[in-house]
């Protein structure tokens, strides 16, 4: 499959691969490429199905994903350790990534990519049966007279995105429809649920693998990781991954990258120059 892959910075030095997470695009890391103080070298990738990479129209397998950052790592740094910047289904695909393949990953910056809420077994049943009905009624993204009218949604959900910031998701999310307005453009295909039941322990045993430094970042404001109860703490993160570093920006929910970008740079740099510095 063709997929869209941004570069930022100088084009001979080895890029820290950004990873985006669902419905997102690679191209709305620019606020937080624009909020570091230094120029750094910078790829970002849109994964299969969203932004300006092909469609294929049919459910998405998550395992596809890891197939996709292991064919751009041979691709872009054959045969070398990779820093990986991922944010939610990206966190998440850097995080398994890093315990599947430990010699292949330098670090892992995860931005609210902690898995899901664990899934008990007797909800399989229930979650066949709604993806049997989804496959019968498919579901779609929606359509919008203009950008201008989308922006204005995204802020209406989430205020502390901000005018500005919301008119350049706007453009990386949506595209031209044939009635003349927009749509998003992101397969339909990714509002299908998965028939598979989320295996926490599974993804466990991925992270637990991972020897890179781990910076995971979490939202403050967000929802997500107070789901995930005890799954959710400090001390069990730290029992996950044997070099972590946890931080927390206050005023940011899940889309920290978008809400603060500038406290979340300032985060990321001193920590990416002290893994260099140690790296020697």
């Amino acid at each position: 499959m063709r997929h869209h892959v941004l570069r930022w910075g100088p084009p001979d030095a080895e890029p820290v691969v950004f990873l985006h997470g669902w419905a997102d695009t690679g191209s709305t890391f620019q606020f937080l490429i624009d909020a570091f103080e230094a120029e750094h070298a910078i790829l970002a990738i849109d994964w299969r199905g969203f932004g300006e990479s092909d469609w294929q129209n049919s459910a998405y397998w998550f395992p596809d994903y890891l197939a996709d950052l292991d064919a751009l790592l041979d691709a872009v740094l054959p045969g070398m350790p990779a820093t990986l910047l991922g944010h939610s289904m990206g966190g998440n695909i850097a995080g398994l990534y890093g315990g599947i393949r430990p010699e292949r990953v330098r670090a892992v910056i995860n931005l609210e990519g902690f898995g899901l809420p664990r899934a008990p077994a007797d909800g399989a049943a229930a979650r066949y049966r709604r993806w049997l009905e989804e496959l019968k009624a498919p579901k779609a993204f929606g359509r919008y007279r203009s950008r201008a009218e989308f922006a204005a949604m995204l802020v209406r959900k989430n205020p502390r995105l901000g005018a500005d910031r919301a008119g350049h998701v706007a453009m990386s999310w949506t595209r031209a429809a044939a009635d003349g307005g927009v749509e998003v453009s992101a397969d339909p295909a990714h509002k299908l649920v998965n028939p598979v039941l989320y295996r926490r322990d599974e993804a466990e045993a991925c992270w637990r693998r991972c020897v890179a430094p781990v910076l995971m970042v979490f939202g403050g404001k967000s929802e997500f990781r107070a789901s995930l109860g005890a799954d959710g703490s400090d001390e069990y993160f730290g029992s996950i991954y044997p070099n972590l570093t946890l931080a927390t920006l206050p005023d940011a929910g899940h889309m920290l990258h978008h809400e603060e970008p500038q406290a979340l740079a300032r985060l990321i740099e001193p920590w990416l120059g002290a893994r260099a510095a140690a790296a020697g």
